[in-house]
């Protein structure tokens, strides 16, 4: 993990709290250290303050989403105005916490950006055994993911179905990933909300539903097979038919 924060006693807290969670923690207290660290060392996460002198935590976000580099970004901000946080996701950070924070809400955080990037393994469904729990031929490369026609080009965050280029949002685009990682697997609800979202709505939400309709919008083809099947009551699955 990469922690830059130009508050040293902030710094300073951070990093033994999170060396006590477990993670191997490098401290930086600067945007361009931070640039620096990450060349070097890629980490698996990042935590970045917002407002740090030079280069700040937004443009440092914005660097590396410029270089294709799609590590999990958690953002450390002061700044409480919807703008602000707008401005943090546009940047290409992935979810932030504001200042004062409880450390273990930084620590779920965290846990969820982290669950976001691994696939989920075979089985953990929960669906039992049968012909959805089998999972398809997928090919996956540091930089690409392919399976049942559609590939992805994870760090330009591209994706086409055969030759058709698909328009996603960042939303449509990590969630065709998590399916296309485990297709031919049975991902249920709370699966899915827990790898996209980081926590879940509950039965009543609508939310998965509603993005999975504009995925299959927009995968969709005429005379082609559909690519995402709803398993009534469990969940979704990506498979061609």
């Amino acid at each position: 993990m990469l922690l830059a924060e130009d508050d040293r006693a902030i710094r300073h807290a951070l990093e033994r709290a999170l060396t006590l969670e477990g993670y191997a923690v490098t401290a930086v207290a600067d945007g361009v250290e931070a640039l620096a660290q990450a060349h070097k060392t890629p980490p698996d996460v990042l935590l970045l303050d917002v407002m740090m002198p030079g280069i700040d935590g937004l443009q440092v976000c914005r660097v590396l989403r410029a270089e294709g580099n799609r590590t999990p970004i958690l953002m450390l901000t002061a700044l409480v105005e919807t703008a602000d946080r707008i401005a943090g996701l546009d940047a290409g950070a992935d979810d932030y916490v504001v200042k004062p924070f409880d450390v273990e809400e930084v620590f779920a955080r965290l846990r969820a950006l982290l669950r976001r990037t691994l696939p989920v393994p075979a089985g953990a469904s929960g669906t039992g055994s049968g012909n959805d729990s089998v999972r398809a031929d997928v090919q996956i490369s540091d930089r690409q993911v392919e399976a049942a026609g559609i590939r992805m080009d994870l760090q330009a965050r591209r994706a086409w179905r055969g030759k058709r280029e698909l328009e996603l949002t960042r939303t449509e685009f990590e969630l065709l990933e998590l399916l296309v990682r485990n297709a031919g697997i049975v991902l249920d609800h709370s699966t899915i909300y827990d790898r996209i979202w980081g926590y879940d709505f509950g039965p009543g939400s609508k939310n998965l539903a509603v993005y999975v309709g504009y995925l299959r919008r927009k995968l969709d083809e005429p005379g082609a097979p559909q690519l995402i099947h709803t398993v009534r009551g469990v969940g979704y699955v990506l498979r061609e038919d």
